[in-house]
């Protein structure tokens, strides 16, 4: 309260004891009387009586009311709704014994990007209905009152707890909710069972639908929900979602039986899990119009069979973080949650950066030096192909006084050059794309990191620097206007990476031949690159920037064992060798897809 609220404050409550003081009622005689008792009618048996017929009859007549509308569900009908909290090491589940489902979900070691608790789900974002069809109509037994088998409770690690959910419809038939957890899950465990009520239930399966408000948990609000949508696994092992790019309704009608699905978003999602599989289920997402605290809204419509019910139908829900070590517990394809990149480069991920990435945590606990250790472990396990491309790169170099020459000597026919050039390629040994090769073979690692940064929650809130959460974008400072595809703000980690990046191109022309627009593609990748990454994860662009210095550092040394003067006259000597020598079979190949290409644009043109 700052100091004109309190001097506000004061003089309301002066004017308000001095209205009290100065025209305060004067007290009369009649105001100091003693009040006559009032009397009192008898209230005689016959009275007493008739007023608990009255009662009864309404209390029938309401009974008659519920029996009419649930028919054998009609002692469920009444009751109050309390809550059940059970609380282990990672979250606060709360139960509702209206219904007697989960009704909130928090997740005790985050929070939302604001400082807020992360509430998963709860009552104002998330609604379930059970739905039976019985004699009497469809019954939707989440409107219903269940009662606890359980208080609220603690649990740590190495605990466990089951309890039930029972509504008790009397001669034999009720219906069951079994809930299991242990003391350090985000799994809860769900089974459903109905006893009885064979002559009332005639309808082949219940209808169990899941509406779901995805909160806004992160900074950024257009990649939260370019990152949120629906995911499902088939029991034939196949995964499919939603498309999650798009702001439009997106729905989709499953016609294979259904392992799990969830709402899935960047770090953490919702998920059921069917031991025996959903049917018939119906999927749908769109994005809220106006509000920025909801990323999308979603929707599942799934089916179980009622024969499942009298058995005991077992399922599990999932709350919690997409974390893989933990999603590749829950159930089979539970860690594609996570999306770690195409199938060409996610198993650089799966296999070698986050076991590595797991590794390191346990020993470091910041981020930032992690992820420094990651480049130079893995700069010092490519180290090899590092130099196979610097040396091929150099012997281009010393053969450009020939290319030169040939140049001259040729002038503008291009085919011609070309055909000179393989000629000079071949006599000299030299192979003019085995510097590319390294260079491919690197690509997997380097676009899984693309994929792993962004979607690491183990970086989500872990600051270095100036970056306050290596999982989102650093801001050096704030512009005071926005530039177009590039934002309002200028990330430090991207400007040294685009800096480190134009200085690392400049050092590797020193000793390349490319000469015209591909020299110069060199230096504008970086810009555009400098625009993609400004609002990307700043963990990926410190790490880019660190594998630029830990490069700088390897071709320093790598040039002081490379004796130019030495590769040339290695050079000379291999063209005395290959003098009489045939052509290889790649040089073969080569020589002829070139000739093909040469003769194709020769029709190209003759048509015109």
């Amino acid at each position: 309260m700052d100091r004109n609220q309190m001097i506000g404050l004061g003089l309301i409550a002066a004017l308000l004891i001095t209205y009290a003081i100065v025209f305060k009622p004067p007290v009369t005689e009649e105001d100091l009387a003693t009040p006559a008792p009032t009397e009192q009618a008898a209230v005689t048996p016959e009275q007493t009586t008739s007023q608990s017929e009255e009662s009864n009859v309404l209390t029938d007549t309401i009974e008659t009311d519920y029996t009419d509308k649930y028919g054998a569900f009609a002692a469920g009908a009444q009751g109050e709704a309390t809550d059940l909290t059970i609380e282990n090491e990672v979250a606060k589940f709360t139960f509702s014994s209206k219904g007697g489902i989960i009704k909130s979900v928090e997740l005790k070691e985050f929070k939302t990007w604001d400082g807020r608790p992360l509430i998963l789900i709860d009552e104002e974002s998330t609604s379930q209905s059970l739905t039976l069809q019985t004699v009497k109509g469809n019954i939707n037994i989440a409107d219903l009152y269940f009662k606890a088998s359980q208080t609220g409770t603690s649990l740590v690690k190495g605990d466990s707890l089951q309890f039930k959910y029972t509504m008790d419809l009397g001669s034999g038939n009720s219906i069951e909710q079994i809930y299991s957890i242990a003391g350090d899950s985000y799994v809860v465990g769900y089974e459903i069972k109905i006893n009885g009520l064979n002559s009332t239930i005639i309808g082949e399966q219940m209808n169990f639908v899941w509406q779901h408000q995805m909160k806004r948990y992160e900074k950024n609000l257009s990649d939260s929900r370019i990152k949120s949508t629906i995911k499902w696994y088939s029991l034939a092992e196949d995964l499919d979602d939603l498309k999650a790019s798009s702001s439009d309704i997106q729905q989709e009608q499953l016609t294979e039986p259904i392992k799990w699905l969830s709402f899935d978003q960047k770090f953490f999602n919702a998920g059921i899990i069917s031991e025996k599989g959903f049917t018939g289920a119906l999927v749908s997402t769109d994005v809220p119009a106006q509000d920025t605290s909801i990323v999308k809204n979603g929707e599942m419509r799934l089916a179980i069979p009622v024969a499942d019910l009298y058995s005991g139908s077992k399922n599990q829900y999932y709350f919690g973080p997409n974390n893989y070590r933990i999603l590749k517990k829950v159930t089979p394809g539970y860690k594609e949650n996570i999306y770690l990149g195409y199938k060409m480069v996610s198993w650089v991920n799966k296999l070698i950066i986050i076991p590595l990435f797991q590794f390191l945590e346990k020993y470091i606990s910041n981020y930032g030096v992690i992820i420094m250790i990651i480049v130079l472990i893995i700069k010092l396990a490519l180290f090899p192909l590092t130099r196979k491309s610097y040396l091929s790169m150099a012997k281009m170099k010393a053969l450009k006084p020939e290319l030169d020459e040939l140049k001259e000597k040729v002038g503008g026919d291009q085919q011609k050059m070309q055909q000179e050039q393989m000629k000079l390629y071949r006599e000299m040994g030299v192979n003019p794309i085995s510097g590319c090769i390294p260079m491919v073979l690197q690509m997997p690692i380097l676009f899984a990191m693309f994929f792993f940064f962004p979607n690491s929650i183990e970086l989500r809130g872990e600051s270095f620097l100036w970056a306050t959460d290596l999982s989102t974008y650093d801001v050096l400072f704030n512009l005071p206007f926005t530039i177009p595809f590039y934002g309002s703000h200028v990330s430090g980690f991207t400007l040294l990476m685009t800096v480190s990046t134009i200085l690392y191109t400049w050092s590797n022309n020193q000793v390349s031949t490319v000469q015209g627009p591909m020299k110069s593609i060199g230096y504008f990748m970086p810009i555009i690159f400098m625009f993609v990454l400004n609002s990307y994860s700043s963990g990926l662009s410190f790490y880019y920037f660190v594998s630029n210095i830990i490069t700088f550092g390897q071709q320093a040394i790598i040039r002081r064992f490379v004796d130019e003067d030495k590769i040339r006259a290695t050079l000379h000597e291999n063209k005395k060798k290959n003098a009489n020598k045939g052509k290889s079979k790649f040089q073969q190949r080569l020589e002829d897809a070139m000739k093909a290409s040469q003769e194709a644009q020769k029709q190209k043109r003759s048509k015109k």
